[in-house]
């Protein structure tokens, strides 16, 4: 009988993984038999200890295997963005049934609590797990590189002055920033261009460390910061000239959108500038479910298009659209490469079921900015038409000089 139950597993498992790659492969059992998928070298292994059942590996593919292999069921023998990639690039493999959101049951609106729940479960796991692979500045989000050898902290200070070129800030004006993350570029900004900036965030964690930032750089009477929720931005009477938002509108949920777009334009004076830099998809598609689950729960990638659209709707102007996809495939290597050289600190902070959770997390968003339709833009937005910009893009950009090359 055992015999007959692992012959109808090794089948199944044959059956799933035939179209999974497109490199050459072995695949390692659980009594030591192996077998190989494709023709000459294999590129890497997966040694299978146990595999989902065949209900869960159906219904979610994804999440069923990134379980397992959180568990230890399933070993990656191989570089595990390579081998991430290879599935990507499988046009029939698992990762490329991305499914439309067409059901509005799907993008229901995610309420206040929820939020703020959802936020602890990603953000409020510890600052001190956070500094040890982001770069100084605790930048969560796509850096920018001008040169293959700048390293993560150079290119994440790139970044922030960027978005603050962007921006056309004088001194003098406000800035709000939309979640604010440690606050790195809030003190810049005020310390750079003397104007007022208050942050918002729902993490209690980013919070502490930002007003600590503050007092150290003595910006107590230009930098604010204070947990709020964007949907109290509207009936609070602020005001700014400039409104920024990096990595934040990922977290809104596709239903409440327009509500994000409808509360920014509430607060930003007429002719004002809105940047905003976020995750994109091609496609208004469901999230992974492994990220949904574990990573980013309430989480939604909105398109470029349907951002778009709801700020032209609200009477905004797109000044400018610039992708960032491959700086992120570079940032999110840079903190893979610095989480496993500090795995020793973080084996005494958490579990080998988180351990691998969040390797996985960073090799296959590394993976996705390479080979999936995902991407990371940032657009410039004015309120009204008449802003006073210079006539060129020229202003913005400090144009790069020896990019560098991605992985081929």
């Amino acid at each position: 009988m055992i015999t007959l139950t692992k012959t109808i597993d090794k089948a199944l498992v044959k059956a799933f993984l035939k179209n999974i790659s497109d490199q050459t492969f072995t695949v390692v059992f659980w009594d030591k038999e192996s077998y190989k998928f494709g023709e000459g070298e294999s590129k890497f292994e997966i040694v299978i200890h146990n595999f989902p059942h065949k209900k869960e590996l159906f219904a979610n593919p994804s999440t069923a295997l990134a379980e397992a292999y959180m568990a230890g069921d399933i070993e990656l023998v191989g570089n595990l963005q390579d081998i991430v990639e290879s599935i990507m690039r499988h046009k029939n493999s698992f990762l490329n049934e991305s499914k439309l959101l067409t059901m509005l049951g799907k993008c229901r609106p995610v309420g206040k609590r929820t939020s703020e729940r959802d936020i602890a479960h990603h953000y409020d796991i510890g600052n001190d797990f956070y500094a040890l692979w982001l770069d100084p500045t605790m930048s969560y989000s796509c850096a920018y590189f001008k040169t293959g050898s700048d390293s993560l902290y150079q290119a994440q200070m790139n970044k922030i002055h960027h978005i603050l070129k962007k921006l056309n800030l004088k001194e003098g004006q406000t800035l709000l920033d939309i979640g604010c993350g440690w606050g790195y570029l809030a003190i810049e900004a005020a310390k750079k261009y003397k104007v007022k900036v208050l942050g918002i965030t729902l993490s209690k964690e980013q919070l502490k460390k930002v007003e600590e930032r503050i007092k150290h750089e003595g910006l107590q009477n230009l930098v604010t910061v204070k947990l709020m929720d964007y949907r109290d931005l509207e009936k609070s009477g602020l005001k700014f000239d400039r409104v920024v938002s990096v990595g934040m509108a990922e977290h809104v949920g596709k239903a409440n959108l327009p509500l994000y777009f409808k509360n920014v334009n509430a607060i930003l004076r007429e002719t004002g500038l809105f940047l905003l830099h976020n995750i994109t998809d091609v496609l208004e598609t469901e999230v992974d479910g492994f990220i949904s689950k574990y990573i980013f729960p309430g989480g939604y990638i909105p398109s470029l298009r349907e951002e778009l659209y709801i700020a032209a709707e609200l009477g905004f102007h797109t000044m400018d659209i610039e992708s960032l996809r491959l700086h992120y495939m570079k940032t999110l290597m840079h903190w893979a490469e610095r989480f496993e050289g500090n795995m020793d600190k973080i084996r005494t902070m958490f579990d080998n079921k988180f351990i691998r959770m969040w390797r996985l997390y960073l090799n296959a968003c590394a993976a996705a900015f390479h080979y999936a339709k995902v991407d990371v833009h940032q657009i410039l937005l004015v309120k009204g038409n008449n802003n006073q910009l210079p006539l060129t893009r020229q202003y913005m950009y400090d144009m790069p000089s020896n990019r560098f090359t991605p992985k081929p």
